[in-house]
């Protein structure tokens, strides 16, 4: 306890690494890292489709002014060079750019006319650690471009990367808003099986904690717990990201779109009614933990406190015959060690059938 009070108040005692700098100034906020940053761009019209990694921010720029349909997506915001090239270029506010580099956003959407800018938290579930890993996605919408940001390599986006390929669907022959819909859609899809995850590992706990319940089991239902509030506070604020999208009059948002949005939505509002659930269910298992414990505790006392019992009239028998006074007759009585013996089996005998007909054993 005192460690993590020591922890939290180091914690604390830091400052941001923003603290100080003046509005719009670019600061990565975040795990550091040191992977190269990578850069896929994907071109689409209806008849055609271009996909490939480009090496530098530049090379997208001839898309730019195309009558097409580009998505540049980037992987890594440690570099904050390259946030701010893409900034120059496509003409991004300088507070975009300063909350894209920073990890530590609120999923949120705002509007600057010429293109939309959101941000959302994307959550995959690492298998080999058996945890969820959070990770923010930020998304600049322009009239003819998507720009999204990540923060490590691995996404939830190749069912869309496919389905552009193979000119599946309606996707192809819509807009910039329809392509950010289906990116945002991926992101809530994967929230149900991340939340399919979590869901049997509450089950398998449930069965542990009534079974055979044991401190580990309590530090993983406190880490679950802490799962599902980051998930609540991950997911809650984007009913009110896609509420906002809906109502706005946006000349990027088109009214064919907001059908889907508002399809969104529910997927949405279902996602956090699962996770109101999930966390009513692991809060209620730490007070079963508790009431498992005390049970099995009791089981304990209820043993020794019958096996007190049954000795105590023995002691007394053992504690009467071991006084030293010299006028005891049954002492030198030849059968009497034989009948003490026999007085006390009969005692503990009666006694055990007593507590098994009581059911107490």
């Amino acid at each position: 306890m005192a460690r993590r009070i020591l922890r939290n108040i180091h914690l604390l005692s830091k400052k941001s690494p923003e603290a100080g700098l003046p509005p719009g100034t670019v600061v990565y906020v975040g795990e550091k890292k040191k992977e190269k940053v990578s850069l896929e761009l994907i071109d689409y019209t209806k008849g055609s489709f271009v996909r490939k990694n480009i090496s530098k921010v530049e090379n997208a720029l001839p898309f730019k002014e195309k009558p097409t349909i580009t998505w540049l997506n980037i992987t890594g915001i440690h570099d904050t060079e390259i946030i701010a090239k893409v900034g120059k270029y496509f003409r991004i506010h300088p507070l975009v750019r300063e909350d894209i580099a920073n990890t530590k956003q609120r999923p949120k959407v705002e509007d600057f006319d010429r293109y939309l800018f959101l941000v959302l938290k994307m959550i995959i579930y690492d298998e080999r650690k058996k945890e969820i890993r959070p990770e923010q996605i930020s998304f600049i919408i322009g009239p003819n471009f998507v720009i999204s940001f990540q923060e490590r390599r691995g996404d939830v986006f190749d069912p869309i990367r496919n389905r552009l390929s193979q000119g599946k669907g309606k996707i192809r022959r819509m807009g910039t808003d329809y392509l950010a819909y289906s990116l945002i859609d991926a992101i809530v899809d994967h929230y149900f099986t991340i939340l399919e995850h979590l869901g049997e590992k509450i089950e398998n706990m449930e069965d542990t904690v009534l079974k055979e319940p044991h401190p580990e089991l309590l530090d993983r239902i406190h880490k679950m717990k802490r799962d599902m509030v980051y998930l609540r506070k991950s997911v809650w604020p984007l009913r009110e990201v896609l509420s906002k999208l809906q109502r706005r009059d946006s000349p990027l948002i088109k009214k064919s779109t907001e059908i889907y949005l508002g399809d969104l939505y529910d997927h949405t509002i279902q996602v956090i009614d699962q996770i109101e659930a999930y966390r009513d269910t692991v809060t209620g298992l730490i007070d079963v933990y508790m009431s498992s414990v005390s049970n099995k505790m009791n089981e304990i006392m209820k043993v020794l406190t019958i096996f007190a019992a049954i000795f105590i009239p023995l002691t007394f028998v053992a504690g009467v015959y071991g006084m030293n006074f010299e006028h005891m007759p049954e002492l030198d009585w030849r059968y009497g060690y034989y009948t003490v013996w026999g007085v006390m089996v009969l005692i503990g005998t009666s006694m055990l059938m007593y507590f098994r007909r009581k059911e107490w054993l």
